[in-house]
């Protein structure tokens, strides 16, 4: 069983070997048809489509920011949709270096299915060694899927003040109030610490080292329980992605704040900080 990451001749070996239900994530903020219309285009044969904002996002239930989490009966019809069975192997992959297709992967674990992981490398690596590829769409096969949500690895804006460490996943010129693509004011929740998501990334789109990831990480969080760090960003996508490479490099399991940056400017009244707070 893969549970956070897979490595690119695992996938293909089990796709030959087994059964597995590989999903396609891809998707482009701003651009909402971007990822359809790539997977139709080409995807890994037998993949099926996962949309972020129609199928990984629901009507605000226990948060207000751009992406809000599902609720678990939502998340109940989706996986059972798509084929999503108990002990079932399901690989994601994207063509944004794993940040939508983390969001599937942690959705699945907060439903209690642990049997599922992000190819590394994604897209780009499955086409530098000019492997088969489809078009057109594929249509899942429907299963029962049965799961519970494991309110345990999720917090809600009400929580935050009980937060020892809340880990921004953004880019540091959005961290610090620089620039901001996509919501009205710049900066970060007070008290955040800054680490971006794609640090743990490099040139080629692959993960880095472990011993890495869990240096940079420890360095922020101090003396604080891993378990107990808390991920967050603009709207709950990256921060699952920083969630899943730590996770991968050998550090315990934390939690998400899925409604993050964007729940948090939701009301005015709130501080915003900037700088390298």
């Amino acid at each position: 069983m893969f549970t956070t990451l897979i490595e690119l001749p695992q996938f293909a070996d089990l796709l030959e070997t087994e059964n597995p239900l590989v999903l396609d994530c891809s998707f482009a903020l701003g651009k909402p048809d971007w990822g359809r219309e790539e997977y139709l285009k080409a995807h890994i044969s037998g993949a099926i489509y996962v949309d972020l904002e129609n199928d990984l996002s629901g009507p605000p239930i226990t948060d207000c920011g751009r992406h809000p989490m599902p609720s678990a009966e939502a998340l109940i019809e989706l996986f059972s949709r798509l084929g999503v069975s108990a002990g079932r192997q399901v690989l994601a992959y994207d063509q944004q270096q794993g940040a939508t297709a983390s969001r599937l992967w942690w959705l699945l674990k907060y439903m209690g299915h642990d049997a599922v992981a992000v190819l590394n490398g994604g897209m780009a690596a499955w086409r530098r060694e000019g492997r088969r590829e489809s078009s057109g769409e594929e249509q899942p096969i429907a299963a029962q899927f049965v799961g519970q949500a494991r309110r345990d690895r999720l917090v809600t804006i009400d929580e935050l003040d009980q937060v020892p460490v809340l880990i921004d996943a953004r880019a540091a010129k959005r961290f610090r109030g620089e620039v901001e693509p996509l919501y009205a004011i710049p900066g970060h929740i007070p008290g955040s610490k800054n680490c971006p998501y794609d640090d743990h990334i490099d040139a080629n789109g692959q993960v880095i080292e472990s011993s890495e990831i869990r240096a940079k990480v420890r360095k922020i969080i101090g003396d604080v329980a891993e378990a107990d760090v808390v991920y967050s960003c603009g709207s709950g996508v990256t921060a699952c992605h920083l969630l899943l490479t730590s996770m991968y490099s050998g550090l315990a399991e934390g939690k998400v704040y899925v409604g993050s940056y964007s729940e948090w400017l939701s009301d005015p009244a709130r501080e915003i900080a900037t700088g390298n707070e």
